[in-house]
């Protein structure tokens, strides 16, 4: 499992010009699940998403967790792109949508997100707080 994290002002999903969800500040989350992983990876992923230290403190300092902040997640099959030969990435490496899906949600639910559609052409907007963004992987 991968995420990509994102520390936002805000963060908003659109699908079919409707918005599903947004955030104010918090964390953006891009998803993606892999063949093998387990609904323990994805708790766990959750689970340190939510304590990352990425916030500034009363001295300015990347010290903080998320606290009261929000997080927004979305699911990102390409995050397990692969374009290291030709010009057309593979995403062999991507969980089908059935195995995919479940873990998504779980994640979700673990980190108490705001999400978007799985599997849906979705339209992502976010304002970007600092130069802070990570990937994270699950093993």
């Amino acid at each position: 499992m991968r995420a990509l994290v994102q520390r936002v002002q805000r963060a908003s999903v659109d699908i079919d010009g409707r918005r599903v969800a947004e955030i104010g500040p918090g964390l953006l989350v891009l998803l993606g699940v892999t063949h093998g992983d387990t609904a323990a990876e994805a708790d766990r992923l959750a689970t340190k998403v939510r304590a990352l230290r990425v916030f500034a403190d009363a001295e300015g300092r990347m010290n903080e967790p998320l606290g009261d902040r929000e997080i927004l997640c979305v699911s990102q099959f390409t995050l397990y792109g692969d374009a290291r030969r030709g010009n057309r990435p593979s995403y062999v490496g991507a969980a089908a949508p059935d195995v995919a899906e479940p873990l998504y949600e779980r994640f979700c639910e673990c980190a108490g997100a705001a999400r978007g559609r799985f599997g849906a052409e979705m339209q992502v907007e976010l304002v970007n707080d600092g130069p802070v963004t990570l990937l994270l992987e699950s093993r």
